[in-house]
């Protein structure tokens, strides 16, 4: 178990049984077929965003897990910067789930969040035990972080109205996969009780 940093301030938790991953928000959909993930991706922002908030109220660690997109040299703010003032089309995404100090990050170089990063070390450290999985694509990145989660044994929420996919269709096959599967809790983030979420970690 990594040791404890006690250096760390404001009010990010340096322990948390629940972690709020935000999964390849911070983007600019400039590839073939964003132009279709737009108004989906924009639809579950809005409601990743109020889930954010509650999660800052609840102490819940917020992580935001992003490709780099195959730029090995490029780090999280000059991605951000990218996204927020070269006109792109997810600028407004960005605007909508812009990080704040606080937060979290790890960048991923491929599909799943644990692979080659350091998500694993980090939720070793707040000693997280449930993940709340938002963000896009529901049927790529979504669905290989799922995957690897379930496989270390987290407890997986992934609010179906947190996460986006370009086909409706297949965005609700691979949501009922990963209920199914990988045993998801998919309710709808504005049914969920965070409380009750980290209370049950607690028992």
């Amino acid at each position: 178990m990594p040791s404890k940093n006690h250096d760390l301030h404001g009010n990010v938790p340096d322990e948390a049984s629940v972690a709020l991953l935000l999964i390849d928000v911070i983007n600019d959909l400039e590839f073939p077929g964003g132009d279709a993930l737009l108004a989906p991706a924009l639809k579950a922002a809005e409601n990743i965003a109020a889930l954010k908030r509650r999660a800052k109220q609840a102490n819940l660690a917020v992580i935001y897990v992003n490709d780099n997109f195959g730029k090995w040299q490029s780090d999280f703010q000059k991605l951000l910067h990218h996204c927020l003032t070269d006109e792109v089309r997810g600028q407004r995404l960005v605007e909508l789930l812009r990080p704040d100090a606080d937060d979290y990050f790890v960048l991923k170089p491929k599909h799943s969040g644990f692979f080659s990063t350091t998500l694993d070390v980090l939720l070793q450290y707040l000693r997280v035990k449930t993940l709340l999985l938002t963000g896009l694509t529901t049927d790529i990145c979504v669905l290989f972080t799922a995957n690897d989660a379930y496989l270390r044994d987290y407890h997986l929420v992934i609010p179906a109205d947190c996460v986006a996919a370009i086909d409706s269709t297949e965005n609700q096959r691979i949501l009922n996969f990963m209920q199914k599967i990988l045993q998801a809790d998919i309710t709808p983030s504005t049914d969920l009780h965070l409380e009750e979420l980290v209370q049950g970690n607690l028992r």
